[in-house]
């Protein structure tokens, strides 16, 4: 072990972790009106590099105009970009005060580091094509969703879980 893992503070309990995050969540719904999300941010993204590229496309298309807003105001003023740019920022300074900060890929000793970079990019790319299909993102769908009562998102988690425990099997050697 070297000097950084022993002076590593330990993670936060999840249960307080979740707490906080219940807490969040509610002042999203109390200051901004909506719940959180992640997919929204990037399609902004998207959304303002396609209109510096092609603004003429982008304009005509119906999917595009949608994140375009009203064309006076830029769509990364939208507060789902401020929100995902927070998660990176708190991200780093949680990382730096826990003194957990450091370059590494994270895999299991039977995995090389390309292979694992290729398979996360896979995953990635899944899960953005998955996040439009279903016109959100897992987090919008899971915490908004799932606390607001609605069947689909509790249905939806379930599916996650379970597909998560199938597959979990096929996998889990990659790891130990």
């Amino acid at each position: 072990m070297n000097n950084v893992e022993h002076s590593a503070k330990p993670y936060w309990n999840p249960y307080l972790s979740g707490f906080g995050l219940g807490l969040v969540l509610l002042a999203s719904f109390v200051i901004m009106g909506r719940g959180l999300g992640a997919s929204g941010a990037i399609n902004a993204f998207v959304a303002t590099a396609m209109h510096q590229l092609a603004p003429e496309h982008v304009e005509k298309s119906a999917y595009y105009a949608e994140y375009l807003g009203d064309g006076v105001h830029s769509p990364l003023k939208d507060w789902l970009v401020f929100e995902v740019l927070g998660v990176f920022v708190g991200g780093f300074l949680s990382g730096v005060l826990a003194n957990r900060l450091k370059f590494r890929v994270e895999k299991g000793p039977r995995m090389t580091n390309p292979l694992r970079l290729l398979f996360a990019f896979i995953g990635g790319a899944l899960m953005i094509i998955g996040a439009r299909i279903a016109l959100g993102c897992t987090s919008g769908q899971a915490l908004t969703g799932g606390s607001l009562l609605n069947v689909g998102s509790w249905i939806f988690m379930m599916c996650v879980f379970g597909g998560a425990y199938a597959v979990a099997y096929f996998f889990r050697k990659q790891w130990i």
